[in-house]
């Protein structure tokens, strides 16, 4: 798989299909292959752009302090090396923080947005507790003993009576997150900014997606995603957890496609990147 490294970090993604672009970012503690019911079916009609998260997956780990927007500029670096100036969303939980705010710092790059299962809010006293002893947990007695409690959390009550293999599979992956990274990804949670105010200014077709069984991150929060971004849509699947598109893909798949079928039509021009300048270090997103 290809990779392009910013911030000293190697960041993974793959490129499949052909058509206008959507770039797929993922779920905390997950992988781009979280996507792979979206992968197939968006490749028929779009280039699909999909990247591992920095200490995620095949990218490289990134033990030191990082935010959100870290991230946006990680996407943005993957999108001027594909040479794509411009491409819809696709973002699920952390996936989901970081592209609204990429629709607010750097709007042009975004062409539509789809948050699945996230929140635009800061964390609250008890999660920010919450996290900080799973981070503590995790840098003592390393992931293996969490896994049943983040695997009831990942996934609906639906999804772990109907789809224990899948419950399990995760349960293999979370066991094996690179432990550095996934502290410093919870610095990056627990420290968001609020941008639930901002969401206003976002002028681009939004569609908003959550499971009605999402415990971490409820329907509640998407709700109020959908109710600030002027004109966005909420599409609340039944029987689906935190990860909505792993858990319901059926569902998941027909909302996302009913979407940019209405966003794109007929596609048509692809929109590309100008020419880079030669890099002079890395360049951060800025609020």
């Amino acid at each position: 798989m290809p990779t392009v490294k910013r911030d000293e970090i190697d960041i993974t993604y793959e490129v499949s299909g052909s058509g206008p672009p959507i770039v797929l970012t993922h779920s905390f503690l997950c992988s781009g292959d979280m996507w792979t019911h979206q992968v197939p079916a968006l490749a028929q009609r779009y280039q699909v752009i999909n990247v591992d998260n920095r200490g995620h997956g095949r990218s490289g780990p990134s033990a030191k302090p990082f935010t959100l927007y870290d991230m946006v500029a990680d996407v943005m670096t993957v999108l001027d090396e594909v040479g794509v100036a411009r491409a819809v969303w696709v973002g699920l939980s952390i996936g989901g923080m970081l592209s609204m705010r990429a629709a607010l710092v750097v709007p042009e790059r975004v062409r539509a947005l789809v948050l699945a299962d996230t929140d635009a809010g800061r964390e609250t006293p008890w999660k920010h507790l919450k996290y900080r002893v799973l981070g503590w947990m995790l840098r003592t007695l390393g992931p293996a003993p969490v896994v049943p409690q983040v695997t009831a959390i990942m996934f609906g009550r639906t999804t772990r009576r109907r789809q224990p293999g899948l419950v399990a599979e995760y349960g293999r992956r979370f066991a094996g997150v690179h432990v550095p990274s996934v502290s410093a990804g919870i610095g990056a949670l627990v420290g968001r900014d609020d941008v639930l105010p901002r969401l206003r200014q976002v002028g681009v077709p939004t569609l908003v997606i959550v499971g009605a069984e999402d415990r971490p991150l409820p329907v509640k929060l998407s709700r109020s995603i959908a109710d600030a971004i002027p004109n966005a849509e909420l599409v609340v699947l039944d029987g689906a957890g935190h990860l909505s598109a792993l858990e319901q893909p059926a569902a998941f798949n027909k909302a996302l496609l009913g979407f940019l079928a209405r966003v794109h039509g007929s596609p048509s021009v692809v929109e590309t990147a100008p020419p880079r300048e030669p890099r002079r270090g890395s360049q951060d997103a800025t609020r």
